[in-house]
């Protein structure tokens, strides 16, 4: 049976009058409600790990902007915690992991059939998110992909160059693909388990795809893409992929055919005319309106937006930005985007 929700439409490779539209991050620091539920929950993981307040800022921003999707609210960094990393939040600074540099390290993680002992919670959100949710509102799961999630472990935080992670790439080319091999065997367990508990697209985000150059963009982001994707078709061809290379560049050509998924997720750093060129040409794109407009706002984001959907209007396209909303972003913002993309 055909699809009637607007974004599993353009997933399909249905091009709509109207794209629809949800936004990366779009539960958020940005919103005064996500700020007071946050500050009920305690601190950024309590928040993550309590379904009813999981789920309640998943909510918050379809009911005030009637966005077609809602993405589940987590964190890439929870399937790590799971596999058995120590994860803790610095206030001001974000996420600090133990780290994983030396064989005797990757040897204290544990197995993945573990995982969903400590991620139970999350599956209960997207639970919760299912009942509550409009009908016409697709519901979104997600991890991190393997090579970016790796970034995180080996270096125990977020780097400019994940400089660490390549290194270790270098040196250590066996305990590197080792724990790419668990992170990726771990991912289509959780994301299976998100499956199973209600969410109707995939999305996998690999945030700092752009490091890799050349056979090692091949190896280590396309690749465990591709592994994840086949794994979930497998067991459910009816749940769309949507890949997200951010910073690919011309990575970005031919990554649908060669890893499987439905829809390719743009960065800002690629324009709208490139990419209507080079990558939708193979399906479903997402993106690209750069974060910054949410927070100067004004003609240039109307202009902006209006000319993403003009460049995508020949293709199935799904209205995004091209990265997360940022925290110092205007509410109001938001919505004359959700406005400038509606009427066209």
């Amino acid at each position: 049976m055909a699809p009637t929700k607007t974004i599993l439409r353009a997933l399909a490779g249905e091009t709509l009058p109207t794209p629809p539209i949800w936004m990366m991050r779009q539960a958020g620091r940005y919103l005064p409600e996500y700020r007071a539920t946050r500050a009920q929950a305690g601190d950024f993981l309590s928040l993550c790990y309590n379904p009813e307040l999981a789920a309640e800022v998943t909510l918050q921003p379809i009911r005030r902007y009637g966005f077609d999707a809602a993405i589940l609210f987590a964190d890439i960094l929870l399937l790590p915690q799971a596999l058995g990393a120590e994860l803790w939040f610095v206030t001001g600074e974000g996420p600090r992991l133990s780290t994983i540099t030396s064989q005797a390290d990757f040897d204290k993680l544990g197995p993945v059939e573990d995982i969903h002992d400590t991620l139970g919670p999350i599956y209960e959100t997207v639970r919760i998110l299912r009942r509550e949710l409009p009908n016409e509102t697709t519901l979104i799961g997600f991890a991190g992909a393997p090579w970016t999630v790796a970034t995180y472990m080996i270096a125990g935080r977020g780097t400019p160059d994940q400089g660490p992670a390549h290194a270790l790439m270098r040196e250590n080319t066996a305990l590197f693909e080792a724990l790419l091999a668990r992170i990726t065997e771990g991912t289509i367990d959780y994301l299976a388990a998100q499956i199973e508990a209600g969410a109707e697209v995939i999305k996998i985000f690999d945030s700092w795809a752009g490091s890799l150059k050349g056979d090692a963009f091949r190896k280590y982001a396309l690749e465990p893409t591709r592994e994840i994707t086949a794994a979930l078709k497998a067991r459910y061809p009816h749940i769309p992929v949507i890949g997200f290379p951010r910073e690919a560049g011309d990575n970005y050509i031919g990554f649908a055919k060669a890893t499987g998924v439905d829809c390719v997720a743009l960065d800002n750093s690629v324009s709208a005319d490139w990419a209507a060129t080079h990558v939708q040409v193979d399906g479903c794109v997402q993106g690209n309106l750069a974060s910054s407009h949410m927070v100067t706002g004004g003609q240039a984001l109307v202009d902006e937006t209006r000319a993403i959907v003009k460049a995508f209007s020949k293709g199935p396209h799904i209205f995004n930005l091209g990265h997360g909303i940022t925290p110092d972003a205007d509410p109001d913002n938001v919505q004359r985007m959700i406005d400038a993309v509606r009427a066209n």
